[in-house]
Parts: structure tokens; C-alpha cells; sequence
């Protein structure tokens, strides 16, 4: 099936676009979104792949770009994952985000800072629009383009998933032979599920994974060795942390990005983060995804324990009655709105004395805490001790304290026994 006729020029109320900065992954939908770009608008493409660390070889994309007849000053090929791990998941373990209950929101907040830096390169390539290969019925579409109007509110947006004819994977592979698209052995046919992957995690849904009651088959899995043949001895690890943000490994100071690597690796080797999830898109639909952040997962078990130490109770429980609004605003794709930068702003004053160190024992799939120590601990062994306090507490105050407590709880029963 060919491209739909209609013509750049024609196109109703989307204007004529001269040149547009591609979100280009090197793979087959966005190389032949980009032959798509040249032949539908007849508009100049620029491509930009970040590296987030997503564990693939990059500058294939670059030699396929190149190939489709993209000049090298309009490819843009950045290693992005320091900034990833230091602005965007450091800033979301600060505030222990997970989006229902157990996902660590590895796709969603690897968006904004690819809409960011999107937005940034139109602006240098004096582009007119940006392009995404999202689907029509994901949440990446809005995470992508809320992200894109947020930081250049008149930039036009090119979706093609919404625009173009294609019906099925046998269009976009008759396309893409017709234009000399190479098509690997691995993509005829449909793809047994999708997958997206970063430094932070990989996440995979569709095909194999549509039924929410059988089991993901095991070569779903590419972050983690199953619990089952995970090792019998347990791994130790201690992290440092300064004003809530992981700044060591076993006493060795290193940067976000290799923390988390670090952490990834330890992880994948014990059997960690594995979930296996049906959650509600922002979209309006159900969908099941298998996800695993094996760093992330060690990460937030000692950022929370930590904050056991240095966080005052009625700091540490609002953050928790905020976190899901906070992680549903980057689910949602509102990073960059003004509600998620005041409740960061709240949440980074409450991280000032979260410092210490965190010791941890990863053992098939568990990530046991069994030690933490910090100089700005709240914890007083003086309060706590079944032993003689030395006066630090005067167990007769509770009597008053509780009367006080119960007073509403006594008058309801009073009226209620009358």
C-alpha cells in the first residue's frame, strides 16, 4: 500500500512544513517514518537519537540516516545518559515515585528529556516541526507532544501513526521494499511484542504478552536472570547517599550514570525488578506491560531506607500522600508542568539531610535491607530502648496523651451507649 496522495502542500490546516527533527531510532517504523517524512511532506529531516542507554550499538543509526540521503550536519547522534540519570530518574527516586503500586516509570520519564533536547536542536536547525513514531493509542504520543508544547508552545507536530494509510505490518514492510528500506529476517511477520529499553529499565507489552493471565514466555526477559537461577549466596552492597541522591557504591564515589549501571548489573545477576503489570494507560485503556528495573529497584529500597533515618514523620508521610500525584503527573507526561516543579520543589527541601549510607543483601529477587547509618539520623537509641533511658522519656506522660487522643473517640461512645 502506497502513502496517502495528499500533499504537503494541501494538507488542511497543517501548513507547508520545510523542515522537521525526527525522533530516530535507527530501527525499521522510524527509518520508514523518515522515507515517509521525504516523501509525504517533501520536507527536509533531521534525526535525532538519544542514547539513554538502552545497550544498542548507535551509530548504525547514523549509517542509515546517511543512507536515506541525510547529510551528516542534520544527524544528530547524543550520549544523553548522565543527564538522564542525574536530572530526571534521580529527581523521581527523591520522591520514591511508582505509578500504581509497583512500576518505577522507566518509559515516562525518559520522554521529557527526549522532547527537551528535541525542541532544542529544532531551534539551532531553525526547524518547523517534530516528529514522533508513537502510536495513536499509547501514552508515549502525549508524554512526547505535552513535552513539545510545554517548551515550544507554537511547534507543529508531526504523528504519522495518526496521519498516514498503513493498516497492518505487511503495508509498512511493502513500503518499505518499495523504497529500498532494508527490512531484517527478524521483522517480517509480526513482531512477537514491542520493546523499549534505557539505562533505567526495560519494558515490554503486546503479541505474547495481550493475555494478562498466562505467563510472559522467559526470553521476554533481557535485564534479569530469572530468581529461580539466580545465585545461592547473597550479594552485599552498601550506597552512599547526599541530599537524597545516590552518590557511591561500597565507599567508591561514581556518577549517576554509573551508579545505576553499577546497580543494573548487580541486579540482573540476583533475579531483581521484575513486574509483571495491568495498568491504566492515561489513554483510557487497560494494558499489560513486563517491566524490569533492576537498579532502580535497589535504588528506591535504599533511598526509602535512608529516609527511615533523616526524615522528620510528618515530612516523610506527606511525601507519601504526594508521591501518587507526583508519579502520576510523569505517567501522564506533566513534567514539565508547573504543579510536578512545585511538588519538586517540596520534595527537594525535604531531602537536605538525607545523607548516609545503606547497606543491602540482594538475594534471588529480594532486596533486603540490613543496615543503615547516617549523621543527621533522627534515630535516638536513648528514646527507643527497653532498657533504663536515663530520663529521655517519661513513659507516665502517655497516660495524658492518649486521654487527649481518645477524647473524640469517647464522646462519639458516650452518645452512641445513651
Amino acid at each position: 500500500m502506497a502513502a496517502t496522495d495528499e500533499t504537503n502542500a494541501t494538507r488542511p490546516g497543517k501548513g507547508k512544513i520545510k523542515k522537521v527533527v525526527l525522533a530516530y531510532s535507527g530501527g525499521l517504523d522510524t527509518s520508514i517514518i523518515l522515507k515517509w517524512l521525504q516523501e509525504h511532506y517533501g520536507a527536509e529531516v533531521v534525526t535525532f537519537t538519544a542514547d539513554l542507554g538502552q545497550g544498542e550499538e548507535l551509530e548504525p543509526a547514523r549509517q542509515k540516516a546517511e543512507l536515506m540521503g541525510i547529510p551528516d550536519e542534520n544527524i544528530f547522534i547524543e550520549d544523553l545518559r548522565e543527564e538522564f540519570v542525574a536530572d530526571y530518574v534521580f529527581p523521581m527516586i527523591r520522591a520514591n515515585a511508582v505509578y500504581e503500586g509497583v512500576y518505577l516509570l522507566g518509559t515516562s520519564i525518559a520522554r521529557p528529556l527526549i522532547s527537551k533536547r528535541q525542541i532544542e536542536i529544532a531551534r539551532e536547525m531553525g526547524a518547523d516541526a517534530v516528529c514522533h513514531g508513537a502510536t495513536g493509542k499509547g501514552n508515549d504520543q502525549v508524554r512526547f507532544e505535552l513535552g513539545y508544547y510545554a517548551l515550544e508552545p507554537g511547534i507543529k507536530i508531526i504523528a504519522p501513526w495518526r496521519e498516514w494509510d498503513f493498516k497492518s505490518r505487511e503495508d509498512l514492510i511493502e513500503f518499505a521494499e518499495q523504497h529500498q528500506i532494508p527490512v531484517p529476517k527478524d521483522k517480517r511477520g509480526e513482531a512477537p511484542f514491542s520493546v523499549d529499553a534505557n539505562l533505567l529499565h526495560s519494558s515490554s507489552e503486546g503479541k505474547v504478552l495481550e493475555d494478562p493471565n498466562e505467563e510472559p514466555p522467559g526470553y521476554v526477559f533481557m535485564r534479569s536472570v530469572s530468581p529461580e537461577e539466580a545465585p545461592d549466596k547473597a550479594t552485599v552492597v552498601t550506597i552512599g547517599f547526599e541530599k537524597g541522591d545516590a552518590v557511591s557504591i561500597d565507599g567508591k564515589k561514581l556518577s549517576p550514570a554509573t551508579i545505576l549501571e553499577t546497580l543494573n548489573d548487580l541486579g540482573r545477576d540476583n533475579g531483581i525488578g521484575r513486574v509483571d503489570l495491568v495498568e491504566n494507560r492515561f489513554v483510557g485503556m487497560k494494558s499489560r506491560g513486563v517491566y524490569e528495573t533492576p537498579g532502580g529497584t535497589i535504588l528506591l529500597a535504599a533511598h526509602r531506607a535512608i529516609e527511615s533515618l533523616t526524615l522528620d514523620r510528618g515530612a516523610a508521610h506527606l511525601k507519601d500522600e504526594l508521591m501518587p500525584r507526583y508519579a502520576e503527573l510523569i505517567y501522564n507526561g506533566f513534567w514539565f508542568s508547573p504543579e510536578r516543579e512545585m511538588l519538586q520543589a517540596l520534595i527537594d527541601t525535604s531531602q537536605e539531610n538525607v545523607e548516609g549510607e545503606v547497606r543491602l543483601k540482594l538475594y534471588k529477587g529480594n532486596v533486603i535491607v540490613i543496615g543503615r547509618k547516617s549523621d543527621k539520623s533522627l534515630y535516638s537509641e536513648d528514646l527507643v530502648t527497653f532498657e533504663d533511658d536515663k530520663g529521655a522519656y517519661d513513659q507516665k506522660d502517655a497516660e495524658g496523651f492518649i486521654r487527649l487522643q481518645a477524647l473524640r473517640l469517647r464522646t462519639l461512645g458516650a452518645r452512641d451507649r445513651s
